[in-house]
């Protein structure tokens, strides 16, 4: 990989290391607070290329419609909705996350909505 894509793909990983349990974020507002704005599909890219021991909690980036991404995978999509679910956010009847309600909003305080009960662990995988 180029420096400068692996330079851009350290700061999306900073950015994502940052959402709290119980939150989410797109993969859009990931790119716009690197200071890579429009650059959501790379951010998809780099946290599908984390290795499997990774700890960061890539499960907390979803789709701007507040979806799980499908992926190439079969069932990664389910299992990151089950970490998710574990961590307190809740999926509506379209399979949607409130974004209003569980969307990371970076400086604002916390409110008590379940959080803090995921896991990030080296077993979770795109």
């Amino acid at each position: 990989m180029a420096s400068a894509a692996r330079s851009r793909w350290l700061r999306f990983y900073a950015v994502v290391g940052q959402v709290p349990a119980g939150s989410v974020a797109t993969y859009g507002q990931i790119a716009l607070l690197a200071g890579f704005p429009g650059n959501a599909r790379q951010v998809g890219y780099a946290l599908a290329a984390l290795p499997e021991e990774s700890d960061l909690p890539w499960q907390r980036v979803i789709n701007a419609r507040g979806e799980v991404s499908p992926r190439h995978e079969p069932g990664r999509d389910a299992f990151q909705r089950h970490l998710l679910e574990e961590e307190g956010v809740s999926f509506g009847l379209s399979g949607r996350v409130d974004l209003a309600r569980f969307g990371w909003q970076p400086g604002a305080p916390r409110s008590p909505r379940g959080r803090g009960r995921g896991r990030t662990g080296g077993a979770q995988r795109r």
